[in-house]
């Protein structure tokens, strides 16, 4: 027996020092990997070739190493929209690059704002003498409003363009909920707020239409306005207003109907595409090349020089949903955020501040946090502005109202100054199974609230007066920011959402611009002839940048994600995002969120973001259940 427990002791002793010899071996690749960069490629005479298989977003979501091993798959790649707009600007006045392709197959939308902004550098590069060239199969809205842009409009001969305008479908769950006798508990301020709607009725109230319909028929005019400024000659009027007829004019051949309106000047393949672009910049016969010589996206941005003249100007980013703790890049964690915006403070090396919004709202005690620590910078007599992206509402517009001058854009959504609360009981539910609920009170809110039992009439009056104490505080908060009073907030307030040429005239917003006036305001402030932005918290940690890197990398080729890009492709996509708020709607109703500043009916108008395969598989998860008729 003492020989076998001494072998035993010898194997295990074995097997402890092969484990201990793996993990030093994976941690010293892995620390070899991070600390060795492969030779970067140079900048060749040619075309700049983008190619934007995936959403251009303002603030990038975190590689997360867990999603990846679990989902089995990789996440969609996101871009920048500060560095494709630097890197276009920086090919108008680059003598290596004779003109810029733009490859659109994959591209996985944008805001408004960040297409328009694009589109801006986009002339900037054509006004200097130099070709444009963009391709897809299917142009949808976003990437035709880039496209429009382009000297020469390429469209695949099984492709097409299709206009579609925003709108759109909201789900509504009333009914449902009163056939699983569920109760929604609803606790809001605002005759507009219309973000409980889908709980509390079976479609959208005339107040709630009212204030989208306004909305959305500004988005659609700036649209208009936009392509017709670029594209003077496409006839739009037919393809936005009858677009079977249009089709059938060129018998049903949507690449030939997009020529004969002149929203696409050729029809061809990738390498016919390719063959063209040769014809300008030469070919290049490299194996794994493009057909014509070209510097790549990534390539050259990582070749572009750093601005770090003058005074440092810290530019922190409020993107995505707004949430309770450390969550993010991607999504803005209020305490993440907030202790970055302390660490500057403290740091005395940034003389101003921007913050770049572009969020719906969501926690209005992460949004607060925010608010705060701006408010606490500052309170050191530095400048602050806001710029505002795409989407500025609700929570977006509370961190926002600390700034001493806010900057929009048209096409920005904004306001939706209002909060709610949403608690649902299931006592109806129990009771239709034969559950029963009783127990002893010593108080009004002893067990309150409670999901199962019910909620007591104290419990719901002070839940509402908490809300209402809450919309009180966002209304004065917009009153002291804007210098009017709460009562005329009050009647601009009501939770209804407005477009940035509204939100001007109304006053809450100071004047249009993007991120480069708001920065150059700061900068006139400070007094500054030089100036250079910071992006805090814009380094990630060893591994996550290593990942980061892994998936930018672009010197293979290009990449493409399996879903078609056909007009079939693109309606399961849809398909695919209807699941998606369906799962967001059920996490929003039943996921315990404390009082909201969120504005759900801007969801739609959001920055599209690159799902991780966690998102996708819970996604996936959630539709199982729904549909399972075996659960």
């Amino acid at each position: 027996m003492k020989f076998a427990r001494a072998v035993w002791s010898i194997l295990v002793a074995i097997k402890d020092g092969l484990v201990l010899l793996l993990l030093l071996l994976f941690f010293g690749g892995l620390s070899l990997a991070l600390s060795n960069r492969p030779t970067e490629a140079r900048v060749q005479d040619g075309a700049l070739a983008i190619t934007l298989d995936g959403p251009v977003v303002e603030e990038r979501s975190k590689v997360e190493a867990r999603a990846l091993l679990l989902g089995g798959g990789k996440p969609h790649r996101q871009y920048l929209a500060r560095d494709v707009v630097r890197v276009i600007e920086a090919a108008a006045n680059d003598s290596r690059v004779h003109a810029v392709t733009l490859d659109l197959e994959d591209f996985g939308g944008a805001s408004r704002v960040t297409l328009s902004r694009i589109g801006t550098a986009i002339d900037k590069v054509r006004h200097a003498g130099k070709p444009v060239l963009v391709r897809a199969v299917l142009y949808e809205d976003g990437a035709y409003q880039l496209a429009a842009h382009a000297s020469e409009v390429w469209v695949d001969p099984l492709g097409g363009v299709m206009v579609r305008g925003p709108g759109g479908t909201m789900l509504f769950y009333h009914d449902l909920l009163d056939r699983l006798k569920v109760k929604a508990h609803v606790f809001k301020v605002g005759t507009y707020k219309s973000a409980v709607e889908p709980f509390v009725r079976s479609n959208l109230s005339p107040e709630a239409k009212e204030a989208e319909n306004q909305v959305y028929g500004a988005l659609w005019h700036h649209w208009l306005d936009e392509v017709k400024a670029v594209r003077p000659h496409a006839d739009l009027s037919l393809v936005t207003t009858d677009p079977v007829k249009w089709l059938n004019a060129s018998g049903g051949d949507a690449a030939k109907a997009a020529l004969a309106a002149g929203l696409a000047d050729k029809i061809g393949d990738k390498a016919a595409f390719g063959k063209r672009v040769a014809e300008l910049v030469g070919s290049d016969k490299a194996p794994g090349a493009l057909a014509y010589k070209a510097t790549r996206y990534a390539t050259y941005l990582a070749r572009l020089p750093a601005n770090d003249k003058g005074k440092a100007i810290a530019v922190v980013t409020v993107a995505g949903d707004i949430v309770d703790g450390d969550a993010g890049p991607g999504t803005a964690g209020g305490d993440r955020i907030a202790a970055l915006i302390d660490k500057a403070t403290t740091s005395g090396d940034y003389a101003g501040m921007v913050v770049r919004v572009d969020s719906p709202g969501g926690s209005v005690l992460a949004s607060e946090r925010i608010r705060s620590a701006i408010a606490r910078f500052k309170a050191k007599g530095a400048p602050v502005a806001v710029s505002m992206g795409g989407l500025a509402a609700s929570g977006g517009y509370w961190v926002s109202t600390p700034a001493d001058r806010i900057f929009a854009e048209p096409n920005t959504i904004t306001g939706s100054i209002g909060i709610f609360a949403v608690i649902p009981t299931f006592e109806d539910t129990l009771g239709k199974y034969g559950i029963g609920t009783d127990g002893v009170r010593t108080t009004p809110l002893s067990g309150q609230p409670d999901v199962l039992g019910g909620l007591s009439p104290a419990m719901e009056g002070v839940l509402q007066a908490d809300i209402d104490m809450g919309y009180r505080r966002f209304v004065g908060l917009v009153a002291a920011s804007r210098h009017q009073s709460p009562e005329a907030i009050d009647k601009i307030a009501q939770g209804r959402i407005w477009d940035g040429g509204t939100a001007r005239q109304i006053g809450l917003v100071d004047e249009f611009g993007d991120m480069d006036q708001a920065l150059a305001w700061v900068g006139h402030r400070l007094g500054a002839g030089k100036y250079h932005p910071v992006y805090l918290g814009d380094v990630a940690d060893g591994f996550a940048g290593f990942l980061q890197q892994v998936f930018d990398d672009d010197s293979e080729g290009d990449t493409h994600d399996d879903s078609a890009h056909d007009l079939f492709g693109r309606v399961s996509l849809a398909q695919s995002a209807l699941a998606g708020q369906l799962a967001a709607d059920l996490g929003r109703l039943l996921g315990g969120h404390g009082a909201q500043a969120y504005c759900l009916e801007c969801a739609g108008l959001a920055t599209p973001a690159g799902d991780t395969v966690a998102v996708t598989a819970e996604r996936a998860q959630w539709m199982s259940r729904l549909l399972d008729p075996k659960r």
